[in-house]
């Protein structure tokens, strides 16, 4: 364990840590320790982890059942090469596919979720001999080169000249800010679906391999697709002879309600993508569930993608206990039964701020969408560009208070622990409450 002090750690961090999407200059909060849904600075202030971190730590910190798997694999065997067979990257990827749906038939395991998207667009392309791959606009896929490209928002402006090729974007069902007013779900689904009918039929059905969508869109604000819209893209990738790759990074294992969150729509893709909550952070571990039929290929041809760490056996073992953990502590009914409560907090913040816009929430999958008009539905920053720094100044106020979160463009995400209690809701969200009408007063 590191004896660092606080003042070490903060110099070692900004001497010689660079941190992802940010500026060499970071005016980090230097963590101490975590336990349950919160974790502690150096000064002993506690937060609320409003975030799971990066909407990965599901259960919690702490949990004894994990830790246990991992100090005990470590004296039987903390490393093999993928070529080998062993007992947690066989067990792990057997209670994988009896999760998943009915046509899935073998596992294949990365380091986290961005090479499980690279593995995707490889295992697609490969199997239909196909080259283009739609992605919506409003995504995070990753920040590889591939699953960079195959990611929509700004940044994927770094990755995309001029190595890749043939990935091609389309609009989200994003029914909030469209200006088109729909009668109902299905009067939506149909609008957006003709839309990217259109763009098949432009691309060349013969030439798409696959189109990958967040189930549910993440980071990009939790966009939550209309009833029909994936029964649909099911049936209009069948029609066509196109692979569904559903990309269950932070939208799986339990953070909906169901263990993949495309099961709300009772839909079976080709390929999942999934990290994230399989581990829920303690070790980093990735991977995609093939249908048999991809399987069935790759039975006598090479699958020519790997790594080093492919089914590692330490991050094996802590998805085996996470698993396990899900299903002994009945942590769906959990999120189900406290993500009612999660809805009626979100809606009462909704009413009470003139800066809300729009809630959307399924599970304990969350986000609050800040508007500078919400009559007009003008964004409290542009899309891509927030010259001051507005959304940083609201969540750094959020931290002050002991409430971590984090978000994208105008969209505060809020994915707490899935043990979170009805309690711990309420207190964080009594934070929520009090920063919001700081945006009423002094960012309108």
């Amino acid at each position: 364990m590191s004896q660092l002090s606080r003042e070490q750690v903060l110099n070692y961090d900004s001497s010689y840590n660079q941190h992802p999407w940010l500026t060499g200059t970071v005016n980090a909060i230097p963590v101490e320790k975590a336990e349950g849904i919160y974790f502690w600075d150096y000064n002993g202030k506690r937060y609320f982890d409003m975030s799971s971190q990066l909407a990965n730590v599901n259960l919690g910190y702490g949990n004894r059942d994990i830790i246990k798997a991992i100090k005990e694999q470590v004296d039987i065997l903390p490393y093999i090469a993928p070529a080998y067979a062993s007992g947690p990257r066989s067990e792990l990827a057997k209670l994988l596919i009896d999760l998943a749906p009915d046509n899935m038939g073998k596992v294949f395991f990365s380091c986290g979720g961005s090479d499980a998207n690279e593995a995707a667009i490889y295992a697609a392309r490969t199997y239909t001999g196909r080259s283009k791959i739609f992605s919506r606009y409003r995504s995070y896929h990753g920040s590889t080169l591939g699953s960079g490209n195959l990611s929509g928002d700004p940044r994927r402006f770094a990755l995309e000249a001029p190595a890749a090729t043939g990935f091609i974007k389309f609009v989200d069902p994003y029914v909030y800010r469209s200006d088109i007013t729909f009668a109902n779900d299905q009067e939506a689904s149909r609008y957006y679906l003709n839309l990217l009918e259109q763009q098949v039929q432009y691309e060349g059905p013969d030439n798409i391999a696959a189109i990958e969508v967040e189930s549910i869109t993440g980071a990009n604000g939790v966009i939550i697709p209309p009833d029909g819209y994936l029964q649909g893209l099911r049936a209009l990738c069948d029609k066509y002879g196109i692979l569904l790759i559903c990309d269950e990074v932070m939208a799986g294992f339990g953070r909906t309600g169901t263990m993949f969150s495309f099961e709300h729509w009772g839909i079976k893709p080709d390929i999942i993508s999934f990290a994230k909550g399989v581990t829920c952070g303690y070790v980093q571990l990735g991977g995609i569930i093939m249908s048999r039929e991809i399987a069935e290929y790759f039975e006598d041809k090479v699958f020519l993608y790997g790594l080093t760490y492919s089914g590692h056996s330490l991050a094996c073992a802590a998805g085996i206990a996470a698993v396990n953990y899900y299903k002994n502590e009945h942590i769906l009914e959990h999120v189900n039964e406290v993500g009612i409560l999660f809805g009626e907090l979100l809606e009462d913040i909704k009413k009470r701020h003139r800066c809300v816009g729009d809630v959307r929430y399924i599970g304990l999958f969350g986000a609050v969408e800040l508007m500078k008009d919400t009559e007009k539905r003008i964004p409290l920053v542009p899309y891509g560009y927030d010259e001051n720094k507005t959304m940083a100044k609201i969540q750094g106020l959020l931290k002050e208070r002991g409430f971590a979160a984090f978000g994208r463009e105008n969209n505060i995400n809020i994915t707490p622990p899935l043990i979170i209690t009805k309690e711990e809701l309420r207190e964080a969200f009594s934070i929520l409450d009090e920063v919001l009408t700081i945006v009423d007063q002094d960012f309108l």
